[in-house]
């Protein structure tokens, strides 16, 4: 059987005979030009960076437009770096997953080197460290999610991680912004040297979020007299150090069983997919999607390869920001968290089984079509309807796409503040709007906040998943219990519903949480009460679009 550690330049037929393309450079030259010389860093080693961010790289090094490979800083789990980067040579297996059930496979081997970035692991902190020293080094990229960011609590104060990086400096941070404030204070010792801070994570205004907790750390630094105040100046002049802001967009479950049994069915040995202590799914192989965007700003002191070869947009600041409102706050995002959270309630693992069920179709339908893109800027580069309508037609319904709302709905609380925050300020902001109209919005988040109780809608107990807030959030809604007439929902939920950290604001203030707590009121009616609820609503409640 066919291995990842094969040399595929010498069994290149025997890859294509298996239907896996294979790369058209020599990954040991690649892997000593990275060493020598590295370019591009990536912080965060899981599924969407090896099924995108790596392919981008395969795409360069095969054009000769990139010659070292990324360095892929991993920041939470060392298992990662050990048993997939390392066990397996820095390769891994891409496959799109085609809406016909076929597989497009391609051997990528674009990573010229891989470690594990924390303080508690001297050999990977001090390399990465002296990459950041280097001249060559062009930009930095970032997938480690929403919560890789946070500095402060659900009550907007410091954690306590990131007050101790502050009163103890640059040198071991524990958190993930104080460790790239460290990496970019060696370079400014270096030299002030340029670089971009490109960060592709799924939020709005993702560099402005990178680029202002940087800077919290660095100034607290400043401010205690442990660094050259130089270093702020350094960090705030875009021709040294940018943080240009993305969009992405590529729907990348966990690897899916099923696609192990198929690629190990035609003859490929590599399989296993690892569950790591820390709850990481990942495998030599990661199954993706084939429609996909990322669209930067082209901001790039450094210089940078021709990212444009290999399918990226680079754009202005303004395009990238029009785009991703309109996929993060609007056009996708809103409806796949809104499909985590109904499917939970209603039982499903599966988000295209979702989308076969007609009251959760006509949820999102309602909430895309209808309360999104109303405020949606056209980018131009990416029509919002026609997104919309490829999303809900063609992606969510592929049945070769193994996601799950369960995936979808970690760290929603996280993602609430963006995903329909925003879309709420557009209807606060804009006089001829009125958020007080909105229904289908105020239905999810009731839904989120059914959510919390852990009970789905046959009365049984399911597993939530992680989620920084879900212990602080679910004692408020604890003691309710489905047919529930006695609590006083209202002050059950005002604790959440006034949470402006959540959701951009005061939902009283907004004039939506009345709406919100009666449709709670409904979800909780009794066994089914959540499937009524949704079909009753879409009857009586559904816009024309």
């Amino acid at each position: 059987m066919l291995k990842l550690s094969d040399n595929y330049l010498e069994k290149s037929a025997d890859f294509a005979a298996q239907g896996i393309t294979v790369p058209q450079y020599d990954q040991a030259k690649i892997t000593a030009e990275t060493k020598e010389n590295p370019v591009w860093v990536h912080f965060g080693g899981g599924n969407l960076f090896r099924c995108f961010h790596a392919k981008i790289a395969q795409d360069l090094l095969n054009q000769n437009e990139l010659s070292s490979g990324v360095v892929v800083a991993e920041t939470y789990d060392d298992e990662v770096i050990d048993k997939i980067y390392h066990g397996y040579q820095n390769r891994m297996l891409s496959v799109v997953m085609n809406s016909d059930g076929s597989l497009e496979k391609e051997l990528l081997a674009s990573v010229g080197e891989s470690l594990y970035f924390n303080h508690t692991n001297p050999s990977g902190w001090n390399r990465l460290t002296e990459i950041f020293t280097k001249p060559s080094l062009q930009f930095a990229t970032f997938s480690i999610t929403e919560k890789g960011y946070a500095l402060t609590d659900v009550n907007g104060n410091l954690i306590d991680a990131a007050q101790a990086d502050i009163e103890n400096g640059p040198d071991k941070p524990q958190t993930n912004m104080g460790a790239i404030a460290h990496l970019l204070y060696a370079r400014y010792q270096a030299g002030k040297l340029p670089i971009a801070m490109v960060s592709t994570d799924n939020f709005s205004q993702n560099g402005l979020k990178l680029e202002t907790e940087v800077l919290r750390i660095a100034e607290g630094w400043t401010n205690n007299g442990l660094v050259d105040k130089g270093f702020i100046d350094y960090l705030k002049d875009p021709k040294q150090v940018s943080f240009p802001w993305t969009m992405i967009d590529r729907i990348t479950p966990n690897p899916a069983q099923s696609v192990a049994d198929e690629l190990k069915a035609s003859g490929f040995a590599d399989t296993e997919i690892v569950h790591t202590t820390k709850h990481t799914n990942i495998a030599p192989f990661g199954n993706t999607e084939k429609i996909h965007y990322l669209v930067i700003e082209d901001s790039f002191p450094n210089g940078r390869p021709a990212l444009e070869k290999a399918g990226v947009m680079l754009a202005s600041r303004d395009t990238v920001n029009d785009a991703d409102q309109m996929k993060v706050t609007a056009c996708l995002n809103p409806l796949h968290t809104a499909l985590a959270i109904y499917g939970n309630l209603l039982g499903y693992t599966s988000i295209a089984a979702e989308l076969a069920d007609e009251d959760l179709l006509g949820l999102i339908k309602n909430l895309g079509y209808g309360e999104d893109l109303p405020v949606v800027k056209d980018p131009k580069i990416i029509n919002p309807k026609k997104f919309i309508d490829e999303l809900i037609n063609l992606r969510l319904p592929s049945k070769n796409i193994p996601d799950t709302p369960q995936r979808i709905a970690s760290d929603t609380s996280q993602k609430i503040p963006v995903r329909y925050g925003v879309t709420l300020q557009h209807y606060i902001d804009d006089p001829k709007l009125d958020p007080t109209k909105l229904e289908f919005i105020p239905l999810v988040l009731a839904g989120w906040c059914r959510y919390l109780m852990g009970i789905d809608d046959n009365g049984a107990e399911f597993t939530q998943s992680r989620d920084p807030l879900l212990a602080d959030l679910k004692p408020y809604v604890a003691n309710i219990k489905l047919g529930d007439t006695n609590t006083d929902i209202h002050k059950a939920l005002k604790p959440i519903l006034t949470n402006d950290s959540i959701f951009g604001n005061d939902l009283y203030q907004v004039g939506i949480a009345d709406k919100v707590e009666n449709y709670f009121k409904q979800l909780i009616a009794g066994k089914g009460a959540v499937r009524s609820t949704l079909h009753e609503t879409i009857k009586a409640k559904s816009y024309q679009f």
